[in-house]
């Protein structure tokens, strides 16, 4: 296809970037899966077939993080998308009980690994030519309001919404666009406890509804797919009947 874009996803062997590297492939694209887990990575690549491009990396390690940028560089010659969703969290805790080496495990995935994804990024494609790309920030339901318990995450997910602004403002000479998707509920491992029953605001455990990976996945390429001089700034997609509005 004639506008066929090199895409990046981190966090790809699972869960939502799983989903939104299929929904890529299916949608024409090329590519490149980034996460820890080397051998998760492989299989979930080998079903994507010859456009899904598998390369283990440390998104809280800058040399890892440059490593995988040479190879993109080296293999594919350009970037036009990146989907920035490699992501932690822990089990819910009260701010006073979390310990430091949680607090720190947290916040240097979701927010210094997305730090050198997107500046490595912003890099390239202010190099390439045709400079220019997009840079989609996975955010959270979480950037607009806590759970409770979730100090780190929702530390980590305000972050990324002053980045995204940032990213988008630093980027406009070079035909840079960033936005953000916040997410609430989508079917993952992070988010099976949700079935049985999660902490609410007011102490009582609730299941919550949850939505299939599917939704978020095609909303992400719907972002991608827009002209550099269009983009999606914010986009919350959620279960309906989640506790948002309202919450607490």
């Amino acid at each position: 296809m004639s506008d066929r874009k090199i895409v990046l996803v981190t966090g790809a062997s699972q869960g939502i970037g799983a989903a939104t590297a299929r929904a890529f492939v299916e949608a024409g694209h090329s590519v490149v899966l980034a996460a820890r887990d080397a051998t998760k990575l492989a299989a979930a690549a080998d079903e994507l077939g010859p456009t899904a491009i598998p390369v283990a990396t440390d998104v809280t390690d800058p040399e890892s993080v440059d490593a995988l940028f040479a190879r993109i560089r080296s293999d594919l010659g350009r970037l036009d998308t990146v989907f920035n969703n490699a992501g932690a969290n822990i089990s819910a805790t009260l701010v006073g009980d979390v310990s430091w080496e949680d607090w720190r495990r947290v916040v240097s995935v979701n927010l210094d690994g997305a730090f050198l994804i997107a500046s490595a990024a912003f890099r390239q494609m202010r190099e390439q030519s045709p400079r220019g790309g997009r840079i989609i920030n996975n955010g959270s339901i979480s950037a607009h309001v806590p759970r409770y318990g979730s100090a780190p995450y929702t530390a980590s997910k305000h972050a990324i919404t002053g980045l995204t602004r940032s990213i988008s403002l630093d980027g406009r000479a070079f035909d840079i666009a960033c936005g953000q998707i916040d997410i609430g509920n989508a079917a993952s491992d992070m988010t099976a406890k949700m079935v049985a029953g999660v902490p609410q605001a007011d102490g009582t455990l609730a299941a919550e509804p949850r939505i299939d990976v599917a939704h978020v996945a095609r909303a992400v390429v719907q972002m991608a797919e827009l002209p550099l001089d269009v983009n999606v700034q914010f986009m919350t997609i959620m279960a309906t009947n989640m506790p948002f509005i309202g919450r607490g």
